[in-house]
């Protein structure tokens, strides 16, 4: 098939990505909004007090009403959660197929320019968020990992997009494969943690349909843990780039500071939880900091500030 066409079929692929993470979105949505109702914490029985001194005939203690707890939600409900799954998964596959498309269509690592790079962005948010889901019950984050997801396709689509083509000889480098996706894969990690962390800023006190406190803050903290490994080797492969292609490690371009700034409030946040002991919201407000700078190293200085990297197309 011609170079022109895998383009314009990995472009269809985008928008059938597009939709069918908004079609998984309303489905756990109407999950998230129809389901199970939890408590924050295991309601324990308290028993009513008898006086003392009470004849024979006293009544028995009797456990007096707990905290509302888990309720029962309708049928409909779990099985639009599965519904919301699979279609994240058929999602999945379109996203990755539009990504393979374009590789072939250029003959290259597709993600040469800023297009590329969030197309694999979305594509790798919502493969943490499947891989997750295998072994551990998180479809109450489906909804916001998608919405993000189509979101961000969508904005490529629209605002990034950059026809199929050859990239400038920088870029044109095997450390692509080395560099960019180690930091894709770890932004898609970030996303999981935010979105856990946005949600356990939200919830409040008593019963809801969000998981507890403690188990929103577990989650947020197992992807940053993965995470930013991934993120310090992209750190490093980038400096090793940087010396290759312009002969130096380390030249104070906006995004190799703002990539290191990033470094920094990831750290700081698994140093503040592994020994200053912070857990709950301080911990949680840490890390959607270091999220924000990621989102700005990520997007932001390519719009806003110039380097040697704004060779990247917008």
């Amino acid at each position: 098939m011609p170079a022109e066409q895998l383009a314009e079929v990995s472009d269809l692929f985008v928008v059938g990505a597009i939709l069918l993470y908004l079609f998984s979105m309303i489905a756990f949505a109407a999950e998230l909004a129809f389901g199970r109702v939890r408590a924050d914490a295991p309601a324990v029985p308290a028993r009513r007090p008898v006086a003392v001194g009470a004849g024979a005939d006293a009544a028995p203690d009797e456990p007096v009403e707990a905290p509302p707890g888990d309720v029962e939600p309708p049928a409909w409900a779990a099985k639009a959660g599965v519904a919301g799954l699979a279609l994240g998964w058929v999602g999945w596959a379109a996203n990755l197929a539009a990504i393979l498309t374009r590789g072939l269509a250029v003959e290259r690592w597709p993600w040469g320019n800023m297009y590329e790079f969030v197309v694999a962005l979305c594509f790798a948010a919502v493969t943490a968020f499947l891989v997750t889901q295998v072994r551990y019950n998180v479809r109450f984050l489906g909804s916001f990992v998608m919405i993000a997801a189509a979101v961000g396709l969508g904005a490529a689509a629209r605002l990034l997009y950059t026809s199929a083509g050859p990239v400038v000889p920088a870029l044109d480098s095997y450390w692509v494969a080395i560099h960019v996706s180690a930091a894709v894969l770890a932004s898609g990690l970030f996303v999981v943690g935010a979105a856990s962390g946005g949600l356990y800023l939200v919830r409040g006190d008593g019963p809801s349909r969000l998981p507890s406190r403690a188990d929103l803050e577990r989650v947020a903290h197992r992807a940053i843990v993965v995470a930013f490994p991934l993120w310090t080797f992209a750190v490093i492969t980038g400096a090793l780039w940087a010396d290759k292609a312009w002969g130096r490690y380390w030249g104070w371009d906006p995004k190799e500071v703002w990539s290191f700034i990033t470094w920094v409030a990831y750290a700081a946040y698994l140093h503040a939880r592994a020994t200053g002991g912070w857990r709950g919201r301080p911990a949680t407000i840490i890390q959607l900091v270091a999220f924000a700078c990621l989102m700005f190293n990520l997007i932001g200085v390519n719009i806003f500030l110039s380097g040697l990297h704004s060779y990247a197309d917008l």
